[in-house]
């Protein structure tokens, strides 16, 4: 599919907690917006209202008539159906809202509403990492393609979505790629989210540090003290981002095993990478030892890093050899090498988010 090559238009919405942004893409591109409105997250009859004051004030300003509205919404929620569950950031919905059948009979075209995560990922393996990996194995000489993608988004909370074979992934109960309740090695006590968030690095700082906990500091006040632009504890913040590096590559460890697939980070903690991203490396390079005393390589994969320049070129290498057919004067290709990466977003969260958006309604549409 090419969303860039497309001209129909797709209403779309990025819902916060505090604030609902309203826009309209075609060809890959925001045409109107954005527009921005408070969220009203307490009151569902003005939350409601909001949102169809929203999408009819984007609606009017378009020069053509939108064929859909697509966005990402908080879940719980049963989103093939558009059925929105007890949110934790928009208290009014509870016992189930019917969002999208709402805004289907109030604008008489397809709604489309799926997880931030979910559209995160599928933004970017159509319009992301995944061509721009496969465009560049191409012009090394490599015959490897990569079809799967593993998106995790890290701010406030950790979210995942999955593609499979390019096509989005959710599950029987919409909750593939939920990866914020996945447990971890480095502390099996806690879920995953509360090792790979911003909470997370703020907890552990204060943990090393033994500071009170009425001192008031952010994870990009953490972030400054590890790279000495601001006084502090320079081994402490080190540390703090470290450990989150640590159980990051725990999980994505597990889910390249599942998935094999190629693993995109976005989210406002991508700007720290540099100091989580050295333990993520480590960790999917650990070994196991069998009872035996043996070492296994935890993966079979070998994974690389796309955000070093090195590790890049190598992925990109062609590994691939001819190998001549048994009882023939034939030969067929053959790859030995199994790898797979892992990088940063070069999108952004938001505009991936977006694109994914547009491009599940196009999908949808004319499937």
């Amino acid at each position: 599919m090419n969303i860039f090559g497309d001209n129909r238009i797709v209403m779309t919405l990025d819902a916060g907690g505090t604030n609902f942004v309203f826009s309209a893409i075609k060809s890959g591109k925001e045409i109107v917006g954005p527009i921005r409105y408070p969220s009203h997250g307490n009151d569902l009859r003005i939350c409601l209202q909001t949102i169809q004051d929203g999408f009819h004030e984007i609606g009017s300003k378009l020069p053509d008539p939108a064929v859909a509205i697509s966005f990402a919404f908080p879940g719980p929620a049963n989103y093939p159906a558009g059925i929105i569950g007890d949110l934790t950031n928009l208290p009014a919905f509870r016992g189930g809202v019917a969002l999208g059948p709402m805004l289907k009979e109030q604008f008489s075209i397809p709604v489309f509403i799926n997880n931030d995560g979910d559209l995160f990922t599928y933004g970017e393996a159509l319009a992301g990492i995944l061509p721009d990996i496969n465009k560049k194995l191409i012009a090394s000489g490599s015959e490897q393609q990569y079809k799967n993608l593993i998106g995790l988004t890290l701010g406030t909370g950790f979210g995942g979505g999955i593609v499979r074979n390019n096509e989005l992934y959710i599950g029987d109960n919409s909750v593939a790629g939920e990866v914020w309740a996945m447990s971890n090695r480095v502390d099996p006590e806690i879920n995953a989210e509360e090792g790979i968030s911003t909470r997370a690095v703020v907890n552990e700082y204060f943990r090393i540090t033994g500071l009170p906990r009425e001192y008031e500091i952010s994870p990009k006040d953490i972030f400054d003290i590890a790279t000495g632009k601001l006084d502090g504890d320079q081994s402490a913040a080190k540390k703090s981002f470290e450990r989150l590096g640590t159980f990051l590559g725990d999980i994505i460890a597990n889910l390249m095993t599942v998935l094999d697939g190629i693993v995109v980070i976005g989210g406002g903690l991508t700007g720290a990478s540099s100091l989580y991203m050295p333990a993520v490396v480590q960790e999917l390079n650990n070994i196991f030892v069998t009872p035996a005393g043996s070492k296994v390589n935890r993966l079979v994969q070998k994974v690389f890093n796309l955000d070093n320049t090195g590790e890049e070129q190598e992925f990109l290498h062609r590994y691939s050899k001819k190998i001549q057919i048994p009882f023939s004067e034939g030969f067929i290709s053959y790859d030995a090498s199994p790898r797979l990466a892992v990088s940063t977003s070069k999108l952004g969260a938001s505009r991936a988010i977006a694109l994914g958006a547009y491009a599940f309604a196009l999908h949808d549409l004319d499937r």
